[in-house]
This record gives C-alpha cells, sequence and structure tokens, in this order.
C-alpha cells in the first residue's frame, strides 16, 4: 500500500481489480479545502485512459509488475514467443497484447516484457527501431501532392510514410510509438 503522494509516472496501481498505469499526476491545493491529487490513468487490460481525482493521502493499493528484458524469438501462428537472457526460460505472449507492437519485432530483438501475477500485461519496445525497407515506389520529384513522403513496406511487413528519396534496401529508423520516419540508418 502507498499514499497517492507517492504516485510516479509509470507505477501501476490496483483500483477496484483493475490495473491502471500512471500516466501524469499533478499534486493540486485549492484556496478553500484540502489537497487533492489529479491523474491521468491508463487502462492496462483496454488501453482507456481516464482522468482521476484522489485525497492527499489517500490509501492507494500498488500492484506488483515485473518487468524483464526479454529476447523476441519467432511467432509461432498462435502466439508471439520471448525469451529470459538469464534463464533461459520460455514465454508465450497472446497476439492481442503484442497488439501494434507486432509492426516493428524483429526475431532476435531485445523487449520488455511486463507481468503481474505470471499474466503478461504489456510489452514495451524501444523508442525506435532500424529496418530495413522491402518495397517502395521510385520518388517522382515533381510530386509533392503528399507533402514529399511515400509509403514504404519495411521487413516487418509494416507500412512507413517516408520521404521521397528514400529507395528499396535502405536501412531507416521507425519510431515504435506513433510508426514516424525518424531517418536513415547510415552504414
Amino acid at each position: 500500500m502507498a499514499t497517492t503522494n507517492d504516485l510516479k509516472n509509470g507505477m501501476v496501481l490496483n483500483l477496484d481489480g483493475q490495473l491502471w498505469q500512471v500516466i501524469w499526476f499533478q499534486h493540486h491545493k485549492p484556496g478553500k479545502g484540502g489537497a487533492v491529487m489529479r491523474t491521468k490513468l491508463k487502462n492496462i487490460e483496454s488501453g482507456k485512459t481516464v482522468d482521476k481525482t484522489f485525497n492527499a493521502d489517500v490509501k492507494v493499493e500498488v500492484a506488483n509488475v515485473d518487468k524483464r528484458t526479454m529476447q523476441y524469438l519467432y511467432n509461432d501462428g498462435t502466439s508471439y514467443v520471448f525469451m529470459d537472457t538469464g534463464t533461459y526460460e520460455q514465454l508465450e505472449v497472446a497476439p492481442e497484447i503484442v497488439g501494434d507492437m507486432k509492426n516493428f519485432m524483429l526475431e532476435n530483438q531485445e523487449a520488455i516484457v511486463a507481468t503481474n501475477d505470471g499474466r503478461v500485461l504489456y510489452i514495451e519496445l524501444p523508442a525506435s527501431v532500424e529496418l530495413e525497407v522491402t518495397y517502395t515506389e521510385p520518388g517522382l520529384q515533381g510530386d509533392r501532392s503528399t507533402g514529399g513522403t511515400k509509403p514504404a513496406t519495411v521487413e516487418t511487413g509494416a507500412t512507413v510514410s517516408v520521404p521521397l528519396f528514400i529507395v528499396t534496401g535502405e536501412k531507416i529508423k521507425v519510431d515504435t510509438r506513433d510508426s514516424s520516419y525518424l531517418g536513415r540508418v547510415s552504414s
């Protein structure tokens, strides 16, 4: 148990049997009345975000979340298999939990797997990954109707919007949070 004054970004709370991650918090002392803690919480199961206000010094239950760095091995068709590099223990993760992260996962890549009581909650990838462009149309110099970008398919099968000068076979850096192009990777 902790109090609302102990809240930190990234902390996971157990409220009414559901797990909520603290995205943002602010201690607020109005002119009248007692201090309150304003928070923005994200439901780990559904991804829904809510604003919740707590009175200061209220006890909240902190969930025990185990975050381990694991290596992504392969997708067997029904689940994604990760391995703990220290113990060589393998863990199968359902596609619903992996979600859109599958667009940026390469075999042997490291990821953080968060679990609570043996149940996988979510997967965290690095903020950016380097992927090879497997197909993109040639960019036409006069074509500016799309703001100077074109779609490109990367080695994971995902489609990323890239500048016109990117060609098939180049390695690019992609932001895993919003699928945006970050730049070329120099060899």
